[in-house]
């Protein structure tokens, strides 16, 4: 069986995003697998982690809205803050997909390619 992991330039979508769900609790033990709300509810982010050939190994599917421009806020002030207020697409959406294996010795996930993700889990089909 194949997963068919593709990158986010290569357009994950919903079908595809959970056939590969489906495909990795078939194949894997699922560690955890949840979404959350990100920006105030304009967005989502979902992962799963589970175990695979490369021990824990967690996907990443982050939708949210196209940065349409931004707002630098500040006062004249000496010593104020400044800060930036992003302003969002109301149709157009970003879908990124990130993969990550967890290092046992810097105790942290680490970043790896989709297309290693797709390498490893072809090998149990």
């Amino acid at each position: 069986m194949q997963i068919g992991l593709r990158s986010a330039s290569n357009g994950m979508n919903q079908e595809k995003w959970e056939n590969l769900i489906g495909n990795i609790k078939d194949q894997f033990e699922v560690i955890e697998h949840k979404t959350e709300e990100i920006l105030e509810g304009k967005g989502s982010l979902e992962y799963i982690c589970f175990r695979g050939p490369l021990g824990k190994i967690k996907l990443e599917r982050e939708i949210k809205p196209v940065v349409t421009g931004r707002k630098v806020l500040s006062s004249r002030r000496v010593g104020s803050d400044v800060s930036e207020e992003f302003e969002y697409s109301d149709s157009e959406m970003i879908d990124k997909l990130n993969a990550y294996t967890w290092n046992e010795e810097r105790d942290d996930w680490e970043e790896i390619s989709a297309e290693q993700i797709a390498k490893i889990t072809n090998q149990n089909s």
